[in-house]
């Protein structure tokens, strides 16, 4: 019985429909989108009521137990009980060929779980909890998820080496795609699909997601993946795949990482965090111990050729009964039977079984896998490599595997409340648009959206985009007209030059006073503690791992002090306004944004990075244009000239030092800003190329775009028209 008694909508579709209109396949696909809108909030509350439904918590009750040690305890017990029933599975399974079946279909029955292997962390730090030492801890679980400073080195594209190695990885690339899988059980969609629906609202749901990443690195390796780490010991480096594991020789188990932040988050004495921690922990043991139940039934089933070979029959029954209307087979017309196979396709089976297309125990002598398919046959390249192979392994095991003996197990349904389903597919809240600058940065702090906000953020990027876009062709000190083959380092290397030429020029005794460094200080602090917020975007799971995005998470990674507090660049710059005397609110409160020491312009460029942030995808040669921008700012010159006005005034020096080391234009995050854009450009053809140079060109000026009004009139324009409207590139 169903703890608050709701029905539950199998997530079967009709026949013909597709495996790909199942509800749960249909929220992982949107679940994966890296922009996309965050989940109404009464969708909060349903995902809630999905984890007592799947918990069997009853609604207002405890998720008792709530401690920590006896819940990890019982997990650690079932998956090792799991294990050894996947062993035992594989070893019963007699020959080679039969084992290699087994662990392709483990493998893909783990895939959409393991393909986004701590994904749902993603959203959990943000500019507005950046110096908390929980958002910190998460942050330094999630970069050894995705693998931080290597390129494809995330234990999702460790996972996609696996399906690789067997062969099995056609629909695995990009995220969404994998839903789309017909050999995938729509069982096999349910815990990641709402476990990445959980982390679109993350504000909301943040102890729910850390209680059931908790439960997965637990149990670590999926069983159903231990009998293919045995068969298959060195394809892979399963260290990386099992996200309990740490990445690297001397670093702490990722399940020990978790556990810290999970810890941190008990400590800091949130009010029920340890119910919805334990309530999360409870969901995801819960639906891990119900998928894998079902996968190994579908797995045992396949020990039966007729398993594969039914299911393949059912899979092309659609698109084959088109044809083949003359065709007769033990009576009927083929394309009756075939219709009939989208429901039952063992009679099928039986009539195939007896008919002259097949010489039972003899593939090899089978019409049906040899003249019929050659080139000269009329089913020539009917059939893919794999389901010939099935095929024939069916022919072979005939007659003693009697057709239809484990046919009712194919295709295990999950289960998903409709009430979910419906919340998840809401419009957005509307909500409401930020009335000021301030209330905007305030707003936009939060990774959850609303429709209005959402609309101001990408209107407020694209008024400034077209602002900075304006005249762009004769002002001064810009990235050059055209992106040559020698990449950006020799550019890089220049500015870096003229940067220690105008430091040298500038007499040192001329600094600021005390009072104006100070006021300048303070003015800069609702930028320089959202450090990195126009890269936030990067910290999705596809991004960041990227060739072009792993080395702006790395940056991102870098800003916020790598998970520790003593290197968080916003910590170090509180810090130094402390020592100036200066005590502000928590960067993300509204009274941060309303303190009256600061001036309205002071949230102008901030606002800008916040939003565009939103939009890694929509403005990724914008993002990367800013970014060089940015890194490049100050190395080399206004680093070393504010060293000298803190130390002349006896203020640390520490924020502006590590700034002028960290952005180094030889291995810091200038030289990756330059890397990440000849990456991104090199991937191009030609017009492309000069297209994305151009959009590039204008990300870099947005640091610093003009003021003027004919400027800002561009830019009221580009806000309604998009800035990439007719002559906003122009040479104006």
């Amino acid at each position: 019985m169903e703890p608050d008694g709701e029905t539950i909508v199998d997530a079967a579709v009709e026949p013909g429909n597709g495996p790909d209109r199942s509800p749960l396949r249909e929220l992982f696909i949107g679940a994966v989108d890296p922009e996309g809108r965050s989940p109404a909030r009464r969708a909060a509350e349903e995902l809630r009521t999905e984890l007592r439904r799947e918990a069997s918590v009853p609604r207002g009750a405890d998720a008792a137990p709530h401690d920590p040690a006896a819940l990890r305890g019982e997990v650690r017990q079932w998956a090792s009980a799991e294990r050894r029933r996947f062993q035992m599975l594989f070893a019963q399974a007699g020959d080679a060929t039969t084992r290699e079946v087994l662990a392709r279909r483990a493998a893909l029955g783990c895939a959409p779980l393991a393909l986004r292997s701590g994904a749902w962390l993603q959203w959990l730090t943000g500019p507005g909890n950046a110096d908390d030492p929980v958002a910190l801890a998460v942050l330094s679980l999630y970069a050894s998820d995705v693998g931080v400073g290597c390129p494809r080195a995330s234990r999702g594209e460790a996972y996609l080496g696996l399906l690789r190695q067997l062969r099995v990885a056609e629909h695995a690339v990009p995220a969404a795609r994998i839903a789309l899988n017909r050999r995938i059980g729509d069982g096999a969609f349910y815990l990641p699909a709402v476990l990445q629906s959980l982390s679109r609202r993350p504000d909301d749901l943040r102890d729910e997601i850390l209680g059931a990443d908790l439960c997965l690195r637990t149990v670590g390796l999926l069983p159903a993946l231990v009998p293919v780490k045995e068969m298959l010991p060195a394809a892979v480096s399963w260290a990386a795949i099992d996200p309990g594991k740490a990445r690297a020789n001397g670093q702490p188990d990722d399940e020990q990482r978790c556990w810290a932040a999970v810890q941190a988050l008990l400590a800091s004495g949130a009010d029920g965090a340890a119910d919805r921690v334990a309530l999360g922990f409870r969901w995801a043991f819960a639906a891990l111990r119900r998928w894998s139940d079902e996968l190994y039934i579908e797995l045992d089933a396949a020990r039966d050729p007729a398993f594969e070979m039914a299911e393949l029959l059912r899979d092309r029954a659609a698109e084959g009964a088109v044809y083949h209307r003359d065709f007769q087979l033990g009576g009927r017309p083929l394309a009756e039977r075939l219709r009939d196979c989208l429901t039952d396709p063992a009679p099928m089976l039986r009539a195939l079984a007896v008919s002259h297309l097949v010489k039972p125990g003899n593939a090899d002598v089978s019409a049906l896998v040899n003249g019929l398919v050659s080139d000269r046959g009329p089913m020539f390249r009917v059939f893919a490599p794999e389901d010939l192979a099935a095929i024939r392994r069916w022919i072979d095991s005939l007659p003693s595997s009697p057709a239809g003996s484990a046919l009712s197990t194919a295709g295990s349904a999950g289960r998903v409340s409709p009430a979910l389903v419906a919340a998840l597919a809401e419009p957005p809240d509307p909500g409401r648009r930020p009335t000021d600058l301030r209330e905007a940065y305030h707003m936009l702090q939060v990774r959850t959206d609303t429709a209005a906000l959402r609309e101001f953020a990408i209107g407020y990027a694209r008024a400034w985009l077209g602002r900075s876009a304006y005249g762009i062709a004769t002002a001064p000190r810009q990235l050059p007209p055209r992106w040559g083959p020698d990449g950006l380092r020799p550019w890089l290397a220049a500015q870096h030059a003229r940067h220690d030429r105008e430091f040298e020029a500038v007499a040192q005794d001329r600094v600021a006073t005390r009072e104006a460094l100070v006021d300048s200080t303070v003015q800069l602090a609702p930028l320089t503690l959202i450090d990195g917020a126009w890269l936030q975007g990067f910290t999705d799971y596809e991004h960041a791992p990227s060739e072009v995005g792993f080395p702006l998470f790395e940056t991102y990674w870098d800003e916020l002090g790598n998970g520790e507090p003593r290197l968080n660049h916003p910590l170090i710059y509180r810090e130094l306004l402390h020592q100036m005397g200066v005590s502000l609110p928590p960067t993300g409160s509204t009274a941060f944004a309303r303190w009256s020491g600061f001036r309205e312009t002071s949230f102008e460029l901030p606002v800008y990075w916040l939003s565009i942030g939103r939009f890694p995808r929509t403005f990724l040669p914008e993002v990367l244009g800013l970014n060089i921008a940015m890194e490049l700012s100050g190395v080399g010159g206004s680093y070393r000239q504010a060293h000298v006005a803190l130390k002349k005034y006896g203020f640390s020096t520490r924020f502006v030092d590590i700034h002028n080391t960290i952005d180094n234009v030889a291995s810091g995050h200038s030289a990756w800003a330059a890397d990440a854009v000849d990456t991104y450009l090199a991937s191009l053809d030609a017009s492309s190329r000069a297209a994305a140079w151009q959009r590039i060109r204008v990300g870099y000026r947005s640091l610093n775009p003009p003021t003027g009004w004919r400027a800002r009139r561009a830019g009221r324009r580009a806000r309604s028209q998009g800035y990439r409207s007719a002559g906003d590139l122009g040479s104006r």
